[in-house]
């Protein structure tokens, strides 16, 4: 399927590897210009090259932190009239309620909410003056089922939702979409360091531990990011302009619910 993106411009956030990588590759194969943004200049390069060699596209990288307000401004001066945006940070650490303080409280907002709101801000009415647009937040299916303990990207995450809930339907009649993307487990760094404590607990080691998460899946796996990028892909397309304001989980069915 041609998803109608050749000549379009992308923001990808934290796009050096995971899912950020996984979106902004698929992107690139649709002939996609990306622009992507990591804290580590080193990993976002290999990534640059890696892209650049299997697409063909121009791949221009942004080094700094999305959460801040510089790390914005140097990826926007980059790419300053995105088509399409997909915003995407890393999650805060996992824990007890008991033992987070206000400042880890705004440091979590700030990454998993507030950059996000910030960075749609700054490019969601170029995109309704070009009547074009396609922005996709990556959250988490913590939105879907809270997860014990992620509390901070439970109540993050979840006021970001509740925004995007609002705003998607303002937008959509100038052909600006806005959806969510909610990852389950997939085989990325994240859901490793999160294991660490987890495995721990249980006696496990860290393979071993992921191995028997692995199985308890529905789909008897965890993600790829490339399944990942290719839903994200889909949602920025030509195609999929009658879908806004939806959270599309991807989770392999963990979630059992029919809502």
């Amino acid at each position: 399927m041609d998803l109608g993106l050749s000549g379009r411009r992308a923001l990808v956030c934290a796009a050096s590897k995971g899912l950020g990588r996984g979106c902004a590759l698929a992107l690139a194969r649709e002939g996609v210009a990306v622009t992507i943004t990591a804290r580590t200049a080193e990993t976002l390069e290999r990534t640059a090259d890696d892209i650049r060699r299997e697409t063909g596209v121009t791949v221009t990288t942004v080094a700094g932190d999305i959460a801040t307000e510089a790390g914005r401004a140097a990826a926007l001066a980059a790419c300053p009239e995105p088509d399409i945006l997909v915003n995407n940070a890393g999650g805060p650490p996992p824990g007890d309620f008991r033992d987070w303080d206000r400042d880890a409280w705004i440091r979590a907002l700030d990454a998993n909410m507030l950059a996000p709101i910030a960075l749609i801000k700054a490019t969601v009415d170029g995109m309704i003056d070009r009547k074009f647009g396609r922005i996709v937040n990556i959250t988490s299916s913590s939105v879907k089922a809270p997860i014990a303990h992620l509390g901070l990207s439970n109540g993050a995450r979840g006021g970001l939702t509740g925004f995007v809930a609002g705003l998607a339907r303002q937008t959509v009649r100038h052909g600006v979409t806005i959806n969510n993307l909610l990852p389950g487990p997939f085989d990325t760094d994240r859901i490793r360091g999160n294991a660490g404590a987890l495995a721990a607990k249980a006696g496990l080691s860290v393979e071993a531990f992921l191995e028997a998460r692995a199985r308890e899946n529905p789909a008897g796996r965890f993600g790829h990011p490339d399944e990942f990028g290719a839903a994200c892909a889909f949602l920025c397309s030509r195609q999929a302009g009658f879908i806004t304001g939806q959270n599309l989980l991807m989770d392999g069915g963990a979630y059992p619910g029919t809502l």
